[in-house]
């Protein structure tokens, strides 16, 4: 059982940023931030592998940047020039090498304002 617990979330003006944390129990091969805002279904955000590749949904595609450090067990998401339309909860996610299945966090919210 995997282990997550994200912070920093919380309220921010539009252009504003945020740095996202989620540390785990353990080191995880895959890592994925996700959101889901009021009325929407979850969408992906980003993704990070072991290495160095990443992954970005267009929306936030040269605003976002998730990175991780290995020895700390922890992911982050730098959140750039906000717009009210981030507003959501985000979910950190892991998975572990050559599985399907990914654990959550218990989420943590971010809201620009406009």
């Amino acid at each position: 059982q995997v282990q997550l617990v994200e912070s920093g979330g919380g309220l921010v003006q539009a252009g504003g940023s945020l740095r996202l944390s989620c540390l785990a129990s353990e080191t995880i091969f895959r890592h994925g931030w996700y959101r889901q805002a009021p009325g929407k279904q979850r969408e992906l955000v980003a993704v990070i592998f072991s290495g160095t590749t990443t992954i970005y949904a267009d929306s936030v595609k040269g605003r976002f940047t998730i990175s991780r450090d290995n020895a700390k067990n922890t992911v982050y998401l730098q959140m750039n020039s906000l717009k009210p339309e981030d507003t959501a909860v985000y979910y950190c996610t892991a998975r572990k090498w050559a599985t399907t299945y990914d654990y959550w966090g218990q989420g943590t919210q971010v809201t620009v304002s406009s």
